[in-house]
């Protein structure tokens, strides 16, 4: 189907922007992205005046099962907020975390998101296939999804924060991350489903694990990803368990190269910085989750001086309850302009971040992060006619200072999921109401 979503601003990210232009969408690609009228055929025509039409937004960490416990533990710090929630998570079944899964993702297709990439770590021995659970979600909602397996193989007796029954043996992790790949793994460039590798960080799994993990992902061609650097505790429990950084121990092990992406790599000394540069190892940065546990700012200018991928993160929305990526724009700026001073960032250097920069995270530069002919036809068509954005005359300021706009249109591949703010698909109540059921049900179990 040729679609061309046309009279709208142009933002194609890495190349030039249009005040009016047009991009065509035929069999899921992207054939032109240009200036003007359009001119040749397509049965489709979607009308984007007023609108700003950027690439699809690509969200490079989350934790889909965390849409059941939002709001808990609301004033902890991270090491308080994980002991109180392990328990709960370890009651996790299959159809909560299918539930809690279908809200998220939809949430994020609502906020402009058409690639997300999932980090699941909680097995409870009775909770069954937790991996399908996300990935029937995946269909349901339409947006391209990159499954972490995750797993954590070191409980409250070898020194780690989950309980002992929560987690897997390093054996049993492995065979389940491997039977995940097998599985599902889609290396088809227009892959809409991919699986990656992720203990779920290092103070709570075994250097067996970490390394374990590193030879499957590389022997099977898949990427890597874990928690890194999120907090001074962790920088001090490593230190004093192994003799080194959070920073240092990932390079020890192998896990600093470019198939890798960390989680929020906060706290890192300018040598890390300069490695994570040199290896182009990816920086998952997610504002809004660190600002709400106080777990400090990312330097992300540093690390993009440094010539490190950075991307944009929602993280759990048990600690970012929003659950939206297009807001992540607007606190990514402030924060770096909090960190570095008012220069720190540029609006369209956080759309970069939230576009091109999180493709380069997860693998998909070739594919996804810009409009170009070529790439994927996964594009998010903001509307700014409405109050929140009249008279600001830069769409892409618009997009980023403001309030996250409302969705005209959402394409995932040429085909629409999101149309006037809606989902084309599914039912946003229904959705809601089977989610609230199933945090209703945790909550009743404690």
């Amino acid at each position: 189907m040729r679609t061309v979503v046309e009279r709208g601003a142009i933002a194609t990210v890495t190349g030039p922007e249009y005040a009016s232009g047009y991009v065509l969408v035929d069999n899921g690609r992207i054939t032109d992205v240009g200036e003007g009228e359009f001119t040749g055929d397509a049965e489709e025509h979607v009308d984007a005046s007023g609108c700003l039409v950027t690439p699809g937004l690509v969200n490079t960490h989350h934790h889909l099962y965390q849409w059941a416990t939002r709001g808990m533990s609301a004033d902890h710090t991270l090491f308080q907020w994980l002991v109180a929630l392990y328990p709960v998570w370890g009651r996790l079944d299959a159809e909560l975390t299918h539930a809690a899964g279908t809200a998220g993702l939809a949430r994020l297709a609502l906020t402009g998101c058409t690639t997300a990439a999932d980090h699941h770590y909680v097995f409870p021995r009775d909770g069954g296939d937790q991996v399908e659970a996300l990935v029937a979600a995946r269909r349901r909602i339409g947006v391209r999804l990159h499954l972490v397996r995750g797993s954590m193989d070191r409980g409250e007796s070898d020194g780690g924060l989950p309980p002992d029954h929560l987690v897997e043996t390093t054996e049993e992790a492995l065979l389940g991350t491997e039977a995940a790949i097998d599985r599902f793994h889609d290396s088809a460039p227009d892959a809409h489903l991919q699986i990656a590798v992720g203990p779920c960080s290092p103070f709570s799994v075994s250097e067996r694990l970490m390394t374990g993990a590193a030879e499957l992902a590389r022997r099977k061609g898949v990427r890597l990803h874990t928690h890194l650097a999120e907090t001074l505790d962790e920088e001090r429990q490593c230190l004093a368990e192994v003799g080194c950084t959070p920073a240092e121990y990932a390079d020890k092990l192998g896990w600093l190269a470019d198939d890798v992406w960390l989680a929020h790599t906060i706290h890192l000394a300018p040598e890390a910085i300069r490695r994570f540069g040199a290896t182009r190892t990816g920086s998952a940065h997610c504002p809004t989750s660190n600002g709400r546990l106080g777990t400090g700012i990312a330097p992300v200018r540093d690390l993009l001086d440094a010539g490190a991928p950075v991307g944009l993160g929602v993280d759990g929305a048990a600690s970012s309850e929003s659950g939206g990526l297009g807001e992540e724009l607007h606190q990514a700026l402030l924060q770096a302009r909090q960190r570095g001073g008012p220069t720190s960032l540029t609006t369209r250097e956080a759309l970069w971040l939230a576009t091109m920069g999180g493709a380069l995270c997860l693998g998909r530069a070739g594919e996804l992060g810009s409009l170009e002919a070529g790439k994927l036809g996964d594009l998010a068509v903001w509307d700014l006619t409405g109050l929140a954005h009249a008279g600001i005359a830069d769409p892409i300021a618009a997009l980023v200072l403001s309030a996250p706009p409302p969705l005209a249109r959402l394409l995932v591949g040429g085909r629409t999921v999101v149309e006037n703010g809606v989902l084309r698909e599914e039912d946003e109540s229904v959705i809601a109401r089977d989610l609230a059921a199933a945090s209703a049900r945790l909550r009743e179990d404690r």
